[in-house]
């Protein structure tokens, strides 16, 4: 299936926070909006090794493979999470890979339509053997429940004090969290809230969707909501300095005019480009362009 590409010119609103020249986007404008499809509602994107995965929630958790080029090619290679044939990770929030570790899916689970409830899982994933078979089976290491959350799981690795650890991050209107797990005792645990799994945790604003990693600055990025399910927000964050602190600090925050619900982000090929996602069917994928 094609992907379809419409040429925009995008307002947007920054507020800068700490005056850190040169560690992050100093400029950021939509240069282009594509609809990706058959991914039912989007929730995020990974750049892994060259090629971007997009991730969602069609009539099963899934994911699509698409090249890094301008027009954003379907690489006509699609992943399943499923086990026997039946939805295992209906509902994706946050791919955790960094190809030295062992790879980490969220699965945030709405138990009511009010939006109240919630129930968080984190998947350890045999991703080489995804890559083969193109679904779970087999592929599956371990079902971690995220009972230290707020609201939904979003794994991401960082690296922090010089070792590589998972983020996540809460999705709520108050009381959220950014927290770092140990992978390793992540792996071997029931639940997040048993000791060794945590290694550290700080306050953060609300509505976060998913994160992002730039390693080469030691910049952890919320992709949020400016209001509850809608409007674009990115939100530069500096992490050894909010672990310190306890609390986000925030290098710069850019607000988009889009005006549904960003999901996802990831900055790919030279690092001057980034890729948007929305959970809506059409228009749902804006490339972006930065400078640093």
């Amino acid at each position: 299936m094609k992907t379809q590409l419409l040429k925009v010119a995008i307002s947007f609103t920054v507020l800068t926070i700490v005056p850190l020249a040169c560690l992050y986007a100093q400029e950021m404008s939509i240069i282009r909006i594509l609809t990706l499809d058959s991914l039912g509602a989007a929730q995020g994107v990974s750049a892994i090794a060259d090629d971007l995965y997009v991730y969602g929630d069609r009539e099963i958790g899934m994911m699509r493979k698409y090249s890094t080029d301008d027009t954003l090619s379907y690489a006509g290679l699609e992943y399943q999470f499923t086990i026997d044939g039946k939805d295992l990770i209906n509902h994706p929030t946050g791919i955790a890979w960094n190809g030295k570790n062992t790879t980490f899916i969220g699965n945030s689970i709405r138990l009511n339509k009010e939006g109240t409830k919630w129930k968080a899982v984190i998947h350890a994933i045999d991703w080489d053997g995804l890559m083969k078979t193109k679904t779970l089976d087999g592929n599956l290491l371990a079902t971690i429940d995220d009972d230290a959350c707020v609201q939904g799981t979003r794994p991401e690795y960082v690296t922090y004090q010089g070792k590589s650890v998972v983020a996540t991050s809460d999705y709520g209107p108050k009381g959220n969290e950014v927290r770092l797990y140990d992978p390793e005792a992540l792996i071997t645990a029931k639940k997040t809230s048993e000791d060794g799994v945590l290694v550290g945790k700080f306050t953060c604003s609300a509505w976060v969707q998913n994160l992002h990693w730039i390693a080469e600055k030691g910049i952890l990025v919320l992709i949020q909501n400016q209001i509850e399910g809608r409007k674009w927000r990115l939100t530069y964050l500096d992490l050894e300095a909010s672990m310190k602190a306890g609390k986000e600090v925030v290098l710069k925050q850019i607000d988009f005019d889009p005006a549904d619900e960003l999901e996802g982000f990831t900055l790919f090929g030279d690092k001057n480009q980034g890729l948007a996602v929305s959970s809506s069917r059409k228009n749902n994928a804006a490339i972006t362009q930065i400078t640093w």
